[in-house]
C-alpha cells in the first residue's frame, strides 16, 4: 500500500513544472527543424532566422527581408494600396474572402508580395519579396500587378530590380486571373531585358508552380539560398507520377546548381554584399571599399549570457 507521501509528491512536481512553463513567455523559444536545437528567438531573429548551430536557413518574412536588404531610411513602399478581391465569389471548404481576411490578420500584409524602392549600399534599386505565410506566397492578380509595377518603375528609372521569391505557385482561388500573371510578369521582365536593366532573382525556400515557371527563373542572374526547395511540382507528386525514387537532394538548390539551373548559391548573411557588388559591376557604378550585409548591430557578438531553454520545451 503506497503511503500518502508517494501520492502527493508527483502531483506537486507536476504543478511546479506547469508553473515553470507558465512563466516562460509564449514564442520566446523556437526549435530548429533541421538539428532540433532549441533557440532563443530574439537571438535567432538577430541572425536573420539562420540557425547558429547548423546554419539551416529558416523562412524570413517579406518585410523583414527587404528591411535588412535595403539601406536603412532609404525605403519607400510601392503599390501598397492594392488589395485582392474575390471576383469569382470562390468557395472551396472555405470562402476565398475569409481566407484572405485570415491571411491578412496573420501576416499584417494585404497580399503575398511586398515591393519597395530604396538603395543598396547607396545604389538605387527596386526590390520585392514574397510573403510565404500569406496563402503560401501564392500569385494572384494583385501579386502580379505589384510585380509589374515594380518592374515598370525599374524600367522608368533605369535602376536594377531584385526579387526574393518564396511561393507555392499560382493562387487557385483566382483561376485564370491568377494564371495570366505568369505571362504578365514575364512580359514585364522581357521589357527590362530589352532595355538592359538588370533583374536578379533570388530563390528562397520554397519556390514552386507558376512562380518558378515564370518570373523566378527569368533572372539575368538566378541565385538561391542554401538548401532551398525549388521546382515546378513537388518531389512527392513527381514520385507518385513516375513511380520511381528520386535522387537524394533532388530539387534542392545544391542539386540545381550542379545541374546548371542556378548561377550561384549565396548564404543569407552574404546576400547584400554579393548582390551589391554584382549590381555595381553591371551598372558600372564605382565599387565600395567594403560591402557588408549585416548591420553593425547584427554583426556584434552577444556579450550578455543568453537564457537557458526550458527543459520540457
Amino acid at each position: 500500500m503506497s503511503s500518502w507521501l508517494t501520492k502527493i509528491v508527483p502531483s506537486i512536481m507536476r504543478s511546479e513544472r506547469k508553473d515553470r512553463r507558465t512563466n516562460v513567455p509564449e514564442g520566446l523559444w523556437r526549435k530548429c527543424p533541421k538539428c532540433d536545437s532549441v533557440l532563443y528567438r530574439p537571438e535567432l531573429e538577430k541572425h536573420l532566422n539562420v540557425c547558429p548551430k547548423c546554419d539551416h536557413h529558416m523562412r524570413l518574412s517579406a518585410r523583414k527581408r527587404l528591411t535588412v536588404f535595403l539601406d536603412a531610411d532609404s525605403t519607400q513602399e510601392i503599390a501598397a494600396e492594392l488589395e485582392p478581391t474575390d471576383r469569382l465569389k470562390f468557395k472551396d471548404s472555405k470562402k476565398y474572402k475569409d481566407r484572405l481576411a485570415a491571411a491578412q490578420k496573420e501576416t499584417q500584409e494585404k497580399d503575398a508580395l511586398v515591393v519597395m524602392q530604396g538603395t543598396l549600399n547607396g545604389l538605387p534599386v527596386v526590390a520585392c519579396a514574397f510573403e510565404f505565410n500569406f496563402m503560401g506566397g501564392s500569385m494572384g492578380a494583385i501579386v502580379g500587378e505589384r510585380f509589374v509595377r515594380a518592374a515598370n518603375l525599374a524600367l522608368e528609372k533605369q535602376i536594377p530590380f531584385v526579387c526574393f521569391a518564396a511561393s507555392g505557385g499560382a493562387r487557385m482561388q483566382e483561376a485564370l486571373f491568377s494564371l495570366m500573371q505568369m505571362a504578365k510578369t514575364s512580359a514585364a521582365l522581357e521589357k527590362l531585358k530589352q532595355a538592359g536593366v538588370p533583374f536578379i532573382s533570388v530563390m528562397t525556400d520554397p519556390v514552386f508552380g507558376g512562380v518558378s515557371a515564370s518570373l523566378a527563373m527569368l533572372g539575368d542572374l538566378n541565385i538561391a539560398e542554401p538548401n532551398a526547395l525549388i521546382g515546378f511540382a513537388g518531389p512527392r507528386v513527381i514520385e507518385q507520377t513516375v513511380r520511381e525514387k528520386l535522387p537524394e537532394g533532388f530539387q534542392r538548390s545544391e542539386f540545381l546548381l550542379e545541374h546548371g539551373a542556378l548561377d550561384m548559391i549565396v548564404h543569407r548573411h552574404e546576400l547584400r554584399a554579393k548582390i551589391g557588388g554584382i549590381l555595381r559591376k553591371l551598372t558600372h557604378a564605382p565599387e565600395l571599399a567594403t560591402e557588408e550585409f549585416l548591420s553593425k548591430e547584427t554583426n556584434e557578438e552577444t556579450t550578455e549570457a543568453l537564457p537557458e531553454p526550458p527543459k520540457d520545451f
